[in-house]
């Protein structure tokens, strides 16, 4: 049966990566065993980095400050993940813009907490709660070289209602996260041009 090796980057939290971890994580789903192979962290002292070793999950703190410059670091970045052999990257609240050196090598999604190509960049949850939009949403994309710009693999949307606080907002997005991801990956795996990267 085969196995699709997964690689999640993260920042913070870890509940994204968790979320995987307990969805997908040596599951079998329509004829694939998923399997997370390694998590990498940029920030030593994120809480996810106890989130993935609770689960014995190999994880590599790699901080982007010891590198002269974001090309150094995704150079480094690159060379691990292609040595875990991944099917694909998954960025999991992964606060990094990334160079092409790292969009052209690497076959990878992102979590998106709204409706792309509205409110792309780190501030999305209270610009679309601010914002005169009706709905909030979270959104699945390939990663490329622009910005929250890649192809959509899947959105979800909901209506705002009147006693929204930022607070609640902000939980339903993340509701919405933690069933979209999983099915992001689960539907680009049946994609008949999926296949392992070199």
């Amino acid at each position: 049966m085969p196995v699709v090796r997964l690689v999640i980057l993260f920042s913070g939290e870890g509940s994204n990566l968790e979320n995987i971890i307990k969805q997908l994580h040596k599951k079998e789903i329509e004829g694939k065993i998923y399997e997370v192979v390694v998590a990498i962290c940029n920030k030593k002292e994120a809480k996810g980095i106890k989130r993935a070793k609770k689960y014995g999950i190999d994880t590599i703190i790699l901080e982007h400050k010891n590198f002269k410059n974001r090309e150094d670091f995704d150079k480094k970045l690159v060379g691990l993940i292609k040595s875990y052999k991944a099917d694909i990257t998954i960025l999991a609240g992964f606060m990094r813009i990334l160079t092409p050196i790292f969009t052209d090598n690497i076959r990878a999604i992102n979590l998106h907490p709204s409706l792309l190509p509205l409110f792309k960049g780190a501030n999305a949850i209270e610009e679309s709660f601010f914002s005169e939009t009706k709905v909030g949403g979270v959104s699945v994309h390939f990663v490329s070289s622009e910005l929250d710009g890649g192809k959509i693999i899947l959105q979800k949307c909901f209506q705002k209602e009147e006693d929204d606080t930022l607070e609640s907002f902000t939980k339903k997005i993340k509701e919405l996260e933690f069933e979209l991801l999983p099915k992001a990956i689960v539907k680009i795996t049946k994609d008949k041009q999926w296949k392992r990267q070199k």
